[in-house]
């Protein structure tokens, strides 16, 4: 089974490596900009065909993708009579969209994952089934058996149980009406909460004490709780980002001197996969507590993957947002000066900067792998 995790997420991977790019393709299309490859992986091309004026295919090297849009500098060769389909030559505007449609996508994949989670597999969350009753507890005096399932509180129906249990603490001991379903039957039973000391807090009780299980949530929660899960995970990556060469350090001594991997700390793409097939290999899940562990870590490396997408630093694409963003600024200072609208930045003049980037994100990205190897971040599920 945790060969099966692996595998899984490799595929999803490449999926959201394949969105990505097709965010690019998509939105350079519809600006008319000349898209010439669109292939997945790196390396030997394993397939290809010729879709109008794009090729697709597979690369044998199943490390990303790209979308190669033409023109992307000055000094790029365009055919005879298409100058204007560069992407050089586009508005700003148009670029920064182009450019980020791979990192919104990603958004969009995260939230979906996120939806599908809430509406069609479920979360654990309290449910309304009581799991034990206290010893000489009110609800035991009531004649509130284990197995029974609280429908009803005083009339209203118990939907989310976090909310409707408020209904007890606030009751100020005045006697509630419970509608039970207890063997399929449904029963009305009396009970008056106590006054009680909670760990350290008064509170009014019953003295039940609730199971824990799978439980999907309707579309509207589900879209909700989605969004605010998307919002959440955009602020821990954003976060995470903000912390990540403070942590270098550490994952150093993790590596080299085998200290113990935080699991809070950066882990790479393998540590990555390895964690997914020990959450769907692990026995003492259920089948859908696992595939929500699996959703749950796809989704949260897309957002944080969206996010580091849009860095302002080349080769990033949000590196190259960031020069199309500074050739607005110096010619809206042009116009002030009441001059013509400069040239384009040519970004082949920042190569230098560009190669420094990609060294110490390759660095960066060896230092993970050989940690992941050699002192691999365990979950303790």
């Amino acid at each position: 089974m945790q060969i099966i995790g692996i595998l899984a997420f490799v595929v999803a991977l490449l999926f959201s490596v394949m969105v990505h790019e097709f965010g690019h393709y998509l939105t350079a299309r519809h600006y008319g900009m000349k898209v010439s490859e669109f292939f997945l992986g790196f390396g030997k091309r394993l397939w290809s065909t010729q879709r109008g004026e794009t090729e697709f295919g597979i690369k044998a090297i199943p490390a990303g993708g790209y979308c190669r849009i033409e023109g992307m500098a000055p000094n790029d060769e365009m055919p005879v009579g298409e100058e204007g389909r560069a992407f050089y030559k586009a508005s700003s505007g148009k670029k920064l969209i182009v450019l980020g449609a791979g990192s919104f996508l990603h958004f969009v994949l995260g939230y979906l994952l996120l939806f599908t989670l809430f509406a069609g597999v479920g979360t654990n969350q309290v449910l309304p089934v009581i799991g034990q009753v206290v010893a000489n507890s009110a609800a035991q005096d009531a004649g509130i058996k284990a197995g029974d399932e609280v429908t009803s509180i005083n009339g209203v129906p118990v939907k989310n149980w976090y909310k409707d249990v408020e209904a007890i603490r606030k009751s100020q001991g005045k006697e509630l009406t419970l509608g039970i379903n207890r063997d399929g039957q449904a029963i009305t039973i009396s009970a008056t909460p106590r006054l009680t000391d909670v760990e350290g807090t008064k509170r009014y009780v019953l003295g039940i004490v609730n199971t824990i299980g799978m439980k999907r949530s309707g579309v509207l929660q589900s879209t909700s709780y989605a969004f605010t899960a998307t919002k959440s995970f955009i602020t821990q990556s954003a976060q995470s980002l903000v912390s990540l060469p403070s942590k270098i350090p550490a994952l150093w001594g993790q590596t080299v001197r085998g200290e113990e991997r935080d699991a809070n700390g950066l882990v790479g793409v393998v540590g990555v996969a390895r964690v997914s097939g020990e959450a769907v290999g692990n026995a003492q899940l259920t089948i859908p507590e696992r595939l929500a562990t699996f959703i749950l870590i796809v989704a949260s490396l897309n957002i944080f993957v969206g996010i580091f997408n849009l860095l302002p630093i080349l080769p990033l694409d949000g590196g190259h947002m960031a020069v199309a963003i500074a050739d607005e600024v110096r010619a809206l200072f042009a116009r002030l000066r009441r001059r013509p609208r400069p040239a384009a930045i040519d970004v082949t003049v920042l190569t230098p900067v560009t190669m420094v980037v990609f060294v110490i994100l390759a660095c960066l990205t060896l230092l993970l792998l050989v940690a992941d190897v050699i002192n691999p971040v365990t979950l303790n599920l």
